[in-house]
């Protein structure tokens, strides 16, 4: 490489480095002094700093008390590890599909279903472009290597029902339906032969876990003036991501992070007059329907038998007792209720740690100005489309934790037993994740 060249790419890098530290200077938290600030702008939170702990002078004397009116219990031969610290060990990701399939169990790998929509997921030659994270290896997971970074994609089969004209056809490779976490999207009529679209027109513009979501007190994007002289298609929001400030000599830092909601910065990227215009890429131009997902939360329980039997014995437990708790409420939603608002329950395959079983995780939209209750109103209100601004992993859950994890954990974001069963997860509007 020639030395003025390096010379640029150190000055660029240092100036990367005085930028970061600024923004976790000049961003508010609880406990600033402790976080650590990633390149991505978002921080790893330390233990008892991510989510809030329930506290009894607030949220009553009995808020971390098992239920003492829940009868289910798992088998007496149901044992699991407890000793060993759970938070801060579960390795990120940019991005979680769920592929509907109709069933509670799967082959051990579900990428070895022949036919799939899992298989063709994992068969896929080129990485998600929408999330950058340092190198891992873990089976949930999608990875492409790309100069030490890697895209993450979790993937899960599910048994989310599969689309209503396709019930019939009970083959691997009938059309079927994905939800993108944390965007909270529904994507229909996915086929194996489709994936490639799937991942380019969507999975590759979808917001991650460590895209930054604005305060939901600030303005909608229908109440901001976007127009801009030049097609949409000529218009590439500006990234800086660890790659990009490593190869570019003449990038300054931005002013303010990038917003999943509002694009403040754009570069215009007019074609070479020997070039023909570039494909429209984007949901408009994508072959499938799309939709957003009803439910305000989503509780994920791993049930692969094929896995760890734990698994298949405390999932349709839980979730038993998680109806009983949510029906008093209206909230509960069956795999067929698309009524707005509500909990919807899925059943998944492994995500890992399934010897501290049983593995729940817990997606919520950003919350509303006004807090829980405003999103416990009357249905005929107006949806408002809110992403996923929070994911919450616990672990060792047992049925009589059930009540408290509707309560506090579902309802309002707060762990009841985060020394014992927090192992970690994301809070897109703080910025800050547990890897």
């Amino acid at each position: 490489m020639p030395r003025n060249l390096r010379t640029s790419n150190k000055m660029v890098n240092s100036l990367s480095s005085v930028f970061q530290r600024a923004t976790a200077y000049l961003t508010p938290s609880a406990s600033s002094d402790s976080i650590v600030q990633s390149h991505s702008g978002f921080a790893k939170a330390p233990e008892g700093e991510l989510f809030p702990k329930v506290d009894p002078a607030v949220d009553g004397e009995d808020c971390d008390h098992d239920c003492e009116s829940c009868s289910i219990k798992y088998p007496s031969n149901f044992k699991v590890e407890e000793d060993d610290k759970l938070y801060g060990h579960i390795k990120g990701w940019a991005t979680h599909m769920l592929v509907a399939t109709g069933k509670t169990d799967w082959v051990r790998d579900i990428e070895d279903e022949k036919g799939s929509v899992m298989e063709a997921v994992g068969k896929y030659g080129k990485g998600p472009t929408n999330g950058v994270c340092k190198f891992l290896r873990s089976p949930p997971f999608r990875m492409k290597h790309s100069h030490k970074t890697i895209q993450k994609l979790m993937l899960s089969a599910s048994n989310m029902p599969i689309p209503v004209n396709h019930e019939h056809d009970q083959s691997p490779s009938a059309p079927t339906t994905v939800l993108l976490l944390p965007s909270f999207t529904l994507i229909d009529d996915v086929t194996p032969s489709s994936v490639p679209e799937l991942i380019t027109h969507h999975v590759n513009l979808a917001p991650t876990t460590t895209t930054p979501l604005l305060p939901s007190t600030a303005p909608k994007c229908s109440d901001i003036d976007t127009s801009v002289s030049a097609p949409a298609s000529a218009l590439k929001p500006t990234i800086l991501d660890e790659q990009t400030l490593s190869t570019s000599s003449n990038l300054a830092p931005p002013t303010q992070p990038p917003s999943s909601a509002i694009s403040t910065s754009f570069t215009l990227a007019p074609p070479s007059p020997s070039e023909s215009p570039p494909p429209t890429i984007g949901p408009e131009s994508s072959p499938f329907t799309t939709r957003s997902c009803p439910h305000d939360y989503i509780i994920l329980l791993c049930s692969q038998r094929t896995r760890d039997a734990r698994c298949g014995q405390s999932a349709p437990l839980l979730r038993r007792e998680f109806e009983r708790h949510l029906r008093p409420l209206g909230l509960y939603r069956d795999l067929h209720d698309e009524r707005p608002r509500g909990v919807g329950i899925y059943f998944i395959s492994h995500v890992g740690g399934h010897k501290y079983s049983a593995n729940v995780m817990i997606y919520r939209r950003q919350q509303k100005a006004g807090g829980v209750n405003a999103d416990v109103q009357g249905e005929g209100e107006e949806q408002v489309e809110r992403e996923g601004g929070q994911c919450i992993w616990l672990a060792r859950v047992r049925p009589e934790d059930c009540e408290g994890i509707i309560k506090f954990t579902v309802l309002q974001g707060k762990v009841v037993k985060p020394e014992r069963q927090l192992r970690g997860g994301f809070d897109r509007e703080r910025s800050l994740v547990s890897w």
